[in-house]
């Protein structure tokens, strides 16, 4: 240990981040060659350019956004069937799988654990995980097929999510058989001079690289070659808290197979020009998804001949991926967005430092920030209703929250 301690010691002095031995003395065994092994699996110079591009604009005003073409699902008429038809048989055939991004936790939810844990306050108490198996279990009968199911979880709550799933006999799933679970890959947080934090277990504090580091755990965690053993060519992509995620869509695989793209993408449309989602754009040419600060009002409030908003499609995180598209946007390092989120750490004094506001920066990427490696995508615009009630937020927000997505919930099966 002491040979690595010295290697260790010499880079920290490198990028003046000492500190993070400070309390190694405190630490037990184990814990200390975690630390060491932590420190010396650090990109510190990735660390250190990402620190100083917090203090810079992204926003590149010389980029050429363009509005993008779309499908309304429930305006295809006589296509509509062409599409459906191609889909069930490529879902007969085993050619789909399912990934749910269930890396968070439920803190925001007032819930103490893994969120995909958490009920929704439905009378049958099931929770999100549930709710999602059970979606897949019913259309995996109606093709007489088992939709295999990939889980990324985080470091911080993949051991409460396996558990839980052992609890409850993975929902009738075979473990490692048609249900497999990843882990995410994690960056350090930094302070605002750029100090890497030291959490309170005495280790470093990392946090979850965000939804665009999917494609990289899909391939680093061998899923894709899980994927490929099991003739598996496409695979929807979706996150743990939308409770009617429809991750089996006979009409958009079809989509995706007749027009040859190897991305499909469902939308649903604004509910105002000015709500604050990311939309559907080409960008420089290209396929992406504009954030709404990026887009003047003029642009946001635009319409076509026929009153639609040239900028409306809405990216709502439901995303028909090939296994080859996956595979080559997993060897793409794609760029990394800053946020600046309340953080506990240990000061250098070995003191616990509890925030009342944002003091530290995480790191993380987006996934659409991959479109951009494929020269055209389809997507397909579907009902908010039917397929968007997602669970962000506590119910005194009084939007995207337990509340208003139980009412989704409810409201559509009892019209099915």
């Amino acid at each position: 240990m002491e040979d690595a301690l010295d290697e260790v010691r010499s880079v920290l002095k490198k990028y003046n981040q000492e500190h993070l031995l400070n309390g190694f003395e405190k630490l037990d065994d184990k814990k200390k060659q975690t630390l060491i092994d932590q420190i010396l699996n650090i990109d510190f110079e990735l660390i250190n350019s990402l620190y100083i591009n917090t203090k810079n604009d992204f926003c590149n005003n010389n980029d050429k956004i363009e509005p993008m073409d779309y499908l309304d699902k429930y305006k295809l008429n006589e296509e509509y069937k062409y599409y459906e038809n191609i889909g069930k048989q490529a879902i007969k055939s085993g050619k789909l799988a399912a990934v749910t991004m269930a890396g968070g936790q439920g803190t925001r939810l007032g819930h103490d654990g893994p969120k995909g844990t958490y009920d929704i306050g439905l009378d049958s108490h099931k929770s999100l995980f549930e709710l999602l198996c059970d979606s897949l279990k019913e259309e995996g009968q109606k093709y007489g097929v088992t939709i295999p199911w990939f889980i990324m979880t985080s470091r911080e709550n993949n051991e409460e999510t396996l558990e839980f799933f052992e609890k409850n006999k993975f929902f009738g799933y075979k473990k490692d058989k048609d249900i497999f679970f990843f882990i995410q890959s994690e960056l350090p947080m930094v302070d605002t001079e750029g100090k890497i934090l030291i959490g309170e277990d005495g280790l470093i504090k990392q946090a979850a690289d965000g939804h665009g580091g999917i494609y990289e755990a899909l391939v680093n965690n061998g899923m894709t070659e899980k994927m490929k053993q099991l003739n598996i060519e496409w695979v929807f992509i979706g996150g743990v808290d939308n409770c009617l995620v429809k991750m089996v869509d006979p009409v958009l695989m079809g989509v995706a197979i007749d027009k040859k793209v190897t991305v499909a993408c469902k939308s649903i449309v604004k509910a105002n020009p000015h709500e604050k989602v990311g939309v559907f754009c080409k960008r420089n040419g290209k396929p992406g998804v504009i954030e709404y600060s990026e887009i003047t009002d003029e642009m946001a409030e635009a319409v076509d001949d026929n009153g639609e908003l040239l900028y409306g499609e809405s990216h709502i995180l439901c995303n028909l991926f090939s296994v080859e598209a996956i595979e080559r946007m997993g060897t793409t390092p794609l760029p990394y967005h800053s946020a600046y989120k309340k953080a506990k750490y240990i000061d250098k004094e070995g003191n616990l430092v509890v925030p009342d506001s944002p003091n530290a920066y995480k790191f993380e990427a987006f996934l659409f920030d991959a479109f951009g490696e494929v020269d055209d995508m389809a997507i397909l615009r579907v009902k908010r209703e039917e397929e968007f009630a997602p669970v962000k937020n506590a119910d005194d927000a009084g939007v995207d929250c337990p509340s208003t997505a139980r009412k989704l919930y409810q409201e559509f099966y009892s019209t099915k």
